[in-house]
């Protein structure tokens, strides 16, 4: 489909993708072709200029295909933002350029059920991971807990014990110890089908099945009923901890043989942390691979994993180091860039947050001192001291992702803002569904200014005043808090200098 049909045109600042130089490219030269290729960033392909993903607005619930800025191009983010102003998205479709048909849309219940209707998981929200590539502006993939995408009927996946190779590149500074972010082949039943099922990319801390050295986080290799980091379960001493920004991560296996690489995506080479036969234990000689594809999600559905993806791909036979090598280049040549939030709290600052709306611009968000609830309550250097240190924070790493913000209450230490059925209090924290529940992720804001605050674990819902009270809400909804009505004016907020 032509970039015109897709909200893009071709100009000056897409990328000129020289023929034959993105990674798809390298991989047919070096007769391993890609046979699944996903990117909410950028073409994969020097020659393609479709679809990279599909959005969906909370508002009205219509879609929008976001695709490349001409032929090899990066994501027309620019897109995007028009069709998301003034309310939330979510990424529906993660499409494959391959041209197979190896989309990626949303996972289904398997072992595990997933926390949206059905049993299904979570879809990403589609603005949570701004970068620039090439200097472009582009999102990528963020996976909270309970998010995860999946294709259990693919086509040219490697099945049983054929060859393939893979790689992601990955926010290396967002993961967690669950299970299990994932990327690559798996159960075409959403359900552990015992050793050798499996063969994907694994980022995390998790020390539940295997590690290498220091405290995570470790690239490793999901093969059903263990996460390899070398030939033997548990401990492998070459696989280093790895901390880049942005994360090259590749894995790759052909019969009894397979490998870990990983690099830094901006710069430099990969390293190979593996290099040799299939694992010593029973059941991954010859391998069972099942061909299905999943991301940010274990075979069986297990969803307690968080990451954030940008690119990957799958390859049919097993890739050479060299043409791996052309392909860290070209990642390198893409210039993966952080893209800071403006305007957002910085970890470890006092803070008070300001509503927007028209009615409330004098008010704070604050707890109450009758009871633990949140709301927003008019605040100025005149108020009690009471009432300003009411609505002072202390901005934490988030509890539940550090790759978010937790916000501790100045007047009531160790109790933080959380929701709890929705409405937002101060409380203490204790279990991972509380910490996760006290955990927000900053994002631009939905009114053009400020910003908004995204619940991790509920991607779609936001922090918002409704009738002076808080809660977290959706743009639409069964609850009365998730009112259309002035949704994007009452979900954001501006960052002050503390009352106190």
């Amino acid at each position: 489909m032509a970039a015109a049909l897709l909200g893009g045109q071709v100009s000056a600042g897409s990328r000129a993708a020289a023929a034959g130089s993105l990674p798809c490219d390298l991989y047919a030269a070096g007769g391993t072709p890609c046979v699944a290729a996903h990117s909410t960033t950028r073409a994969l392909y020097s020659a393609y200029s479709g679809r990279l993903y599909q959005v969906k607005r909370a508002s009205d619930g219509s879609v929008r295909d976001i695709g490349a800025l001409g032929a090899g191009g990066y994501a027309d983010a620019a897109a995007q933002d028009a069709f998301c102003a003034g309310t939330s998205c979510l990424i529906t479709v993660l499409y494959d350029q391959s041209g197979r048909g190896n989309h990626l849309t949303q996972a289904p219940p398997g072992g595990f059920q997933g926390p949206a209707a059905g049993g299904y998981d979570n879809l990403a929200e589609a603005s949570a991971a701004p970068v620039t590539v090439g200097g472009h502006k582009a999102y990528g993939v963020f996976i909270a807990p309970g998010t995860g995408y999946r294709n259990n009927n693919t086509n040219g996946i490697a099945t049983g014990d054929r060859p393939e190779g893979m790689y992601a590149v990955l926010d290396g500074t967002h993961y967690n110890g669950g299970c299990c972010f994932d990327y690559g082949n798996a159960e075409t039943n959403s359900r552990d089908n015992g050793n050798g099922t499996m063969e994907t990319i694994y980022f995390g801390n998790s020390k539940s099945w295997g590690y290498g050295t220091g405290n995570g986080p470790w690239v490793m290799a999901d093969l059903e009923n263990g996460l390899f980091s070398g030939v033997n379960r548990g401990y492998n001493a070459n696989n280093p901890s790895v901390g880049h920004r942005f994360l090259t991560a590749v894995v790759k296996g052909e019969p009894n043989h397979w490998a870990i690489r990983s690099g830094n995506a901006q710069s430099g080479g990969l390293s190979t942390s593996y290099d040799g036969p299939r694992p010593n234990a029973t059941g991954y000689n010859p391998m069972k691979k099942e061909g299905a594809i999943i991301l940010g999600i274990g075979g069986d559905n297990s969803n307690g994993s968080a990451g954030t993806f940008y690119e990957g791909v799958m390859t049919s036979g097993y890739p050479t180091a060299a043409t791996e090598n052309a392909v860290q280049a070209d990642i390198n040549a893409a210039r993966y860039a952080t893209s800071p939030v403006a305007g957002a709290p910085t970890t470890g600052s006092r803070v008070s947050l300001r509503a927007t709306t028209t009615c409330c611009t004098n008010d704070y968000l604050r707890h109450n001192a009758s009871d633990s609830n949140a709301v927003i309550a008019a605040t100025s250097s005149s108020s009690p001291v009471a009432d300003r240190a009411a609505a002072t924070w202390i901005v934490r790493a988030g509890l539940g992702d550090a790759s978010c913000v937790s916000f501790e209450s100045a007047d009531k230490p160790g109790q933080y803002l959380r929701h709890y059925d929705y409405r937002l209090r101060v409380d203490s924290i204790g279990d991972g569904l509380s910490r996760l529940d006290a955990t927000f992720c900053p994002q631009a804001g939905h009114r053009g200014q400020g910003i908004s605050l995204r619940s991790a674990n509920y991607p779609s819902d936001f922090v918002r005043h409704y009738n002076y009270a808080t809660y977290i809400a959706g743009h639409g909804g069964p609850n009365a808090w998730d009112s259309a009505t002035a949704w994007a004016d009452d979900t954001t907020w501006v960052v002050t200098s503390p009352w106190a």
